[in-house]
């Protein structure tokens, strides 16, 4: 929270740039560049999108959503790393292998699964996002196995499967002390109580949704990116800060996906965002079969010449690295502004004359221009 407090404030330091045709001066601030700030993700998202697009395959993409039932959030929340971490398993067991069974696919997919952990009122909501191939490499490595038509794989298939890999790999959790129960989970601290616990869960119908496949790799490398680095809400979705309240905007799915203003007191408000952040070091994105990292090197050239067989092979790496792109040049491609332009004259170049040194102990109300 501190981090976001004083993200691009003078608390963090800056630096001063001059126009050298007008002498426009002009101070901006350091950013925070913490994961969960809404205003850091912009340019990481960018980079890490463009690293991705040279994995993706000339073929359709599905979406699918694995959601676990409310009755499991209070011992998700109390259980971040332990709970996650079995969310991310079972959704890819799940997926790996109806893909697998010949009746449904026959093959291996490719997917990238995202963790969110709200809803659009900041409400505690785990659920994976899952961005997959809509098809996949036979076993015997030499045919590319396509989905039928709008068909992916039958989703109450994977709700089922999946509903029985969670509550199989959560159990395994709590049998090996991985677990804690504390506040309103403490009830559940006893094996007999644990035991009816996740036998209502059993009897409980999961919820998987699956879109049908969609455009090509143009298509999921702008899609990937409403997913990937966003935390619980964007600055545009704020709408008023007033008398200590909070109103942004809402997409209500009950109604027809209308959108509404939904006001909070500023302190429900903050709790409700800090209920998305993540445990440290945690991995919220990750990549499965022709995806993973072990496979890249070797089954995803293989996918793109059965693909397209007649496509020129891309040239050999010349073991110079890509070079890396200034920030300046991010935010000239995602905005279209030039941030090294005059804003003034539009003319000169903004120089840099002088380094500001972090002002420590500095309230974040009283910390200066926000650069942005």
């Amino acid at each position: 929270m501190k981090h976001i407090e004083q993200c691009r404030t003078a608390a963090l330091g800056g630096h001063v740039d001059e126009c050298d045709t007008c002498g426009h001066v002009k101070i901006s601030y350091n950013s925070c560049r913490d994961r969960h700030c809404p205003k850091c993700q912009s340019l990481k998202k960018a980079e890490w999108l463009d690293r991705r697009l040279g994995r993706l395959l000339p073929v359709a993409y599905s979406h699918v959503v694995f959601t676990i039932p409310d009755e499991l959030n209070p011992v998700t929340f109390r259980n971040k790393q332990v709970v996650y971490n079995i969310l991310f398993r079972a959704a890819s067991e799940t997926l790996m292998t109806i893909a697998a069974e010949r009746k449904c696919l026959g093959a291996e997919i490719g997917f990238t699964a995202i963790l969110h952990t709200w809803g659009q009122n900041l409400l505690f909501h785990p659920h994976l996002h899952c961005v997959a191939t809509a098809g996949g490499l036979a076993p015997s490595g030499k045919r590319w196995v396509r989905a039928r038509g709008n068909f992916f794989l039958p989703v109450r298939v994977l709700a089922r499967l999946f509903r029985g890999k969670f509550l199989h790999h959560l159990t395994e959790a709590r049998r090996q002390g991985r677990l804690r129960f504390e506040g309103s989970t403490a009830a559940l601290a006893g094996s007999k109580a644990f035991r009816r616990f996740v036998n209502t869960l059993y009897r409980k119908a999961w919820v998987v949704y699956a879109k049908p496949p969609f455009g090509g790799a143009e298509h999921v490398f702008h899609y990937l990116g409403r997913y990937t680095h966003r935390v619980a809400i964007s600055n545009g979705r704020l709408v008023e800060m007033k008398d200590a309240k909070v109103s942004f905007a809402v997409k209500d799915y009950v109604d027809g996906c209308r959108q509404k203003i939904l006001t909070l007191q500023a302190v429900e408000f903050i709790r409700r965002f800090l209920l998305h952040v993540l445990p440290k070091r945690f991995i919220r994105i990750r990549h499965f079969g022709l995806m993973a990292g072990r496979n890249v090197t070797e089954k995803l050239p293989r996918c793109r010449r059965l693909l397209a067989p007649h496509a020129p092979e891309p040239p050999p790496p010349t073991g110079q690295p890509k070079p890396k792109k200034t920030w300046q040049e991010r935010v000239l491609e995602l905005t279209g502004i030039d941030p090294r332009e005059c804003p003034r004259c539009s003319e000169g170049m903004m120089r840099r004359q002088t380094v500001l040194s972090p002002v420590r102990g500095l309230a974040p109300a009283a910390s200066g221009i926000d650069s942005s």
